[in-house]
């Protein structure tokens, strides 16, 4: 028997409310979204599910209830003009990498010819594959080292821009070729430090070595991607790099050796969240 669209969500808004989800009605609302294979703000369109989809809304529902993020449940996050596929072992984007995606961009509009752009630790690949669809002339490559992210990575770019060159491979040594010949590397790269306290559902879900960056302060591997930026620029490229909030001033020590037009950028929350510099 069919069951109604508007009702199952509000009882699926109730329950992931008494579950403590953040997001109960969005939630909701994505996971009929994606059940009935439309947009969010199309669903109420639709009077009601099928036996199988409420059956499959309710699955979701219930692993929702257990903090796995909606993203694995739905398989997609939505990042700039994109969806990206994402699912365990890849870091699902957030809207504040946007904004280094953006400057990076707008970065490589502004050059002329054939710019080359690296995305440091790629993850998902959101990052290399805006810059791809919203700068076309670039030539992007993307490197990432572990291999649970790696499969998003060749996944998506496969859908979305298959120009794009993947590179699995540690920062530290990739793309030797290319040393003292990038305009543009980009990083988000892992930086959360040693004690601060995650979401319960970031935590036990999204992968560790995605997340913290080394030792206290969680600069040892925002460190590394510098020295990456550092080898592979040319002189006069640009390095886009986010980090957490209080770390602005260990990445422009980090970067003053090498770097000049050293500039703290702030996200959509007034937050200094990411930093560009030229190479010297």
């Amino acid at each position: 028997m069919a069951e109604s669209v508007r009702e199952l969500i509000a009882e699926a808004t109730r329950e992931l409310s008494d579950a403590g989800v953040a997001s109960p009605r969005v939630d909701a609302e994505l996971i009929a979204a994606h059940v009935l294979d439309t947009e969010r703000g199309r669903i109420f369109t639709y009077e009601n599910f099928s036996p199988a989809q409420a059956n499959s809304f309710r699955s979701y529902v219930d692993t929702r209830c257990s903090h796995v993020p909606v993203q694995y449940i739905i398989g997609l996050a939505p990042f700039r003009y994109l969806e990206v596929e994402v699912g365990p072992g890849v870091l699902i984007p957030r809207p504040e990498t946007e904004l280094v995606a953006q400057h990076a961009i707008d970065t490589a509009k502004s050059m002329p010819g054939t710019p080359i752009v690296v995305d440091l630790g790629s993850g998902s690949g959101a990052i290399a594959l805006s810059i791809a669809t919203e700068a076309p002339r670039s030539r992007v490559i993307a490197v990432e080292r572990e291999s649970s992210a790696f499969v998003w990575l060749k996944r998506n770019v496969a859908n979305l821009a298959p120009s794009i060159e993947c590179k699995q491979g540690d920062v530290a040594d990739a793309l030797q070729d290319l040393n003292g010949q990038v305009d543009i590397a980009v990083a988000n790269p892992p930086y959360v430090n040693s004690h601060s306290e995650m979401p319960f559902e970031v935590s036990n879900f999204e992968p560790a070595e995605a997340l913290f960056g080394g030792g206290d302060a969680g600069i040892e591997i925002p460190g590394l991607f510098a020295k990456a930026a550092s080898r592979l620029l040319k002189q006069g490229g640009t390095f886009i790099c986010e980090h957490g909030e209080d770390q602005g001033l260990a990445i422009a020590a980090l970067l003053s050796p090498d770097f000049v037009e050293v500039t703290l950028h702030t996200d959509f929350n007034d937050r200094p969240r990411w930093t560009s510099a030229v190479r010297r």
